[in-house]
């Protein structure tokens, strides 16, 4: 009786740890770094922006709720976005060659720039669904690596 006794206020104190384990990871912030690799030359910016749900993925600036663009020194870049929420995220990237702060494109509407995503989706004729890029922050500290594409 004894040793059940035991057994069970083991078992309850390990998900009791559990619990309060799980409900304070999914209250803290933590950073995402993120390594930009594949750029074909150092000329211009690289532009990442981070998603919190497929609500303006990939593109629309106004449902960003961190960018960073930084003038390419070293291949790959690395930036850091700091005190973001556990939770699910998607980044899109651009290599802004000309530093117009838009992923040129020509007359066919294919991006000119370098592009890519978290998860490294394959691009075939638009940009992935957020489901596809999105990643998990669940850390205090969480890298990712981004390959850019051209055409």
């Amino acid at each position: 009786m004894l040793k059940g006794m035991k057994v069970s206020m083991l078992l309850l104190a390990v998900v009791g740890n559990l619990a309060w384990s799980f409900s304070a990871r999914a209250n803290f912030n933590g950073n995402l770094t993120v390594e930009i690799d594949g750029l074909k030359n150092k000329q211009g910016q690289v532009c990442a922006s981070i998603f919190a749900n497929s609500q303006g993925f990939p593109n629309k600036g106004d449902r960003v709720i961190q960018k960073q663009c930084t003038n390419i020194t070293d291949i790959p870049v690395k930036l850091t976005f700091e005190n973001l929420k556990a939770g699910s995220y998607a980044v899109a990237v651009m290599h802004d060659q000309n530093k117009d702060l838009v992923l040129n494109r020509n007359s066919l509407g294919m991006p000119t720039e370098g592009f890519g995503f978290s998860k490294n989706p394959e691009i075939r004729t638009s940009a992935p669904k957020f489901g596809d890029a999105a990643i998990v922050l669940a850390g205090p500290n969480t890298e990712i690596k981004i390959n850019l594409k051209y055409f």
